[in-house]
């Protein structure tokens, strides 16, 4: 890792008021939280939850209403980047000269094994069951398994019930039904910032909840040991904010292992955390969808199920889904762990709207039930490609001299293009503004190559991009020529991309 410079301790960054709710353009979401396009800026507190955001954003169609139109202005306003590279996607053979995706985060290096263990016979059963409609909890068969898996991986000191198990499809729906049935319209979620940006959209869009958000620093200042840190501190001061503009507070959001910035929580950090929770009363939502993606062994991982007596365990809600860990961002499947009865009840009535056919869920059954194969096949070889892939980047990015954070776990590095040195300034930010930023981005995307900006995590400071490594050789090393391009240095990468020196699949034994 690249470090950051330590400089001198000052007051941390919190909520700077009714500015401490998002900018409507600042989050897009899956999909949506790709790129960086924004129209001019608009302050909607209200959008967040506060007064009526229908009166700032109304419906340009006759068809809709204006809770309509707000949603299809997200859709809308957030999406130019994402159709760019849609309509221009890169294909080897079809369109070499198209664009290359690194701002999207999935892991596109074992499609090989997930092929292959997936398309073998015990994955495909019809039975009536599977055809009608379930428990909306999901197929008792499926929620014991899940409960194992996380019993499991998670290293909780005492199995986990399959009882306090709801899946759904995917960590998005999971967000937006927890929303709901935790917080009332224009209720809030604390959460640390730079943050995965499309959880503005998940609990705004059915719940009306807003995000207060708790500003985090590059700076390394007083106690502080790593950039970006997350301290109790500043949680007791964005949340005292918060209290002081009337806005109500019922819950925190974290994430572990950390998108965008890959930080991974330690136990201790976690237990601060959740007691901070408990003393104000706060539903914590752990989202722990990377859990399994920390490829650097000297990353030691912690899930909160793993603590043991945790402070609040009926304000305590784990997420975890197929999508990062497994590369099954298309499948859509999520799970959340809470041993509140009345919280897992009323997700599990949304489930209706959100949930999976039987087919699917008995394919995940399997999947997750197959021990043998996660650990002595799929685990260690996905590790090691997202370790080949991570230090090709990470060699590239050292080698244009530009700072960079990366914890080991994740798809992504985390940019620093704030300095200009030892590259022309006019290849940076020429001044230290969000317009600069989204100039740079475009400049990326119009040399046919998509990152996501800083901005698009709430991040506060102009300058931050985050760089997705999670790809075949070919095309990293293509993507990161076109970065080198735009960052106007000399391109050290081979004419043919596939010399990359990056881990290839390689043969499977099952």
């Amino acid at each position: 890792m690249s470090t950051l410079p330590q400089k001198e301790s000052r007051a941390p960054a919190t909520c700077p008021g009714s500015a401490s709710t998002q900018d409507l353009d600042s989050n897009y979401g899956d999909g949506l939280e790709r790129e960086c396009s924004r129209k001019p800026d608009r302050k909607v507190s209200e959008f967040c939850g506060v007064g009526d955001p229908t009166a700032m954003l109304s419906s340009d169609s006759s068809y809709l209403s204006s809770r309509g139109g707000v949603i299809k202005w997200f859709w809308d306003s957030a999406e130019e980047g994402y159709r760019t590279y849609h309509t221009d996607e890169y294909d080897e053979d079809k369109n070499p000269s198209g664009i290359i995706n690194l701002g999207t985060s999935e892991n596109k290096l074992c499609f090989d094994l997930l092929s292959s263990r997936l398309s073998q016979s015990d994955m495909l059963r019809v039975e009536p069951a599977l055809l009608q409609y379930p428990d909306w909890r999901g197929h008792r068969f499926l929620r014991e398994e899940v409960a194992r898996f996380l019993s499991f991986y998670c290293k909780s000191p005492t199995p986990l019930k399959p009882e306090n198990v709801v899946v759904l499809n995917g960590c998005a729906s999971l967000f937006s039904a927890l929303a709901t049935v935790l917080c009332e319209v224009g209720e809030a979620f604390l959460i640390p910032a730079p943050y995965y940006g499309a959880i503005t959209q998940h609990v705004y869009l059915y719940g009306n909840v807003r995000l207060v958000c708790v500003y985090l620093d590059s700076e390394v200042t007083g106690l502080d040991t790593r950039p970006f840190q997350l301290t109790v501190e500043r949680l007791e001061m964005a949340l005292q904010r918060a209290n002081s503009e009337g806005v109500k507070v019922k819950g925190l959001i974290l994430i572990n292992p950390h998108n965008p910035l890959g930080d991974i929580y330690s136990p201790g950090e976690l237990r601060n955390y959740l007691e901070f929770a408990k003393r104000h009363e706060l539903h914590v939502m752990v989202d722990e969808v990377y859990m399994l993606s920390v490829f650097e062994k000297s990353a030691a991982y912690c899930s909160v199920l793993s603590l043991e007596g945790l402070p609040d365990p009926q304000r305590t809600h784990v997420m975890w889904a197929t999508s990062k860990d497994f590369g099954m961002s298309g499948l859509r499947f999520g799970t959340l762990y809470t041993e509140n009865r009345d919280v897992a009840t009323a997700v599990a009535s949304l489930c209706r709207y959100h949930g999976l056919s039987g087919l699917v869920q008995y394919q995940m059954a399997q999947l997750l039930r197959d021990r043998d194969w996660i650990n002595q096949v799929y685990l260690p070889e996905n590790h090691a490609r997202l370790k080949a892939a991570h230090t090709y980047v990470a060699g590239e990015l050292q080698a244009l001299g530009i700072p960079f954070l990366s914890r080991g776990a994740g798809f992504f590095i985390w940019v620093d293009l704030r300095k200009p040195e030892p590259l022309p300034p006019s290849q940076f930010l020429p001044e230290a503004t969000f317009k600069e930023e989204m100039l740079l981005w475009r400049r990326f995307l119009d040399n046919k190559v998509l990152l996501s900006c800083g901005k698009t995590f709430e991040c506060k400071e102009p300058g931050w991009f985050r760089l997705v490594f999670s790809d075949k050789a070919h095309r990293l090393c293509l993507g990161m020529r076109r970065v080198r391009q735009v960052l106007g240095g000399k391109s050290q990468v081979a004419e043919e991309p596939h010399s990359c020196q990056t881990r290839e699949p390689r043969s499977q034994h099952r």
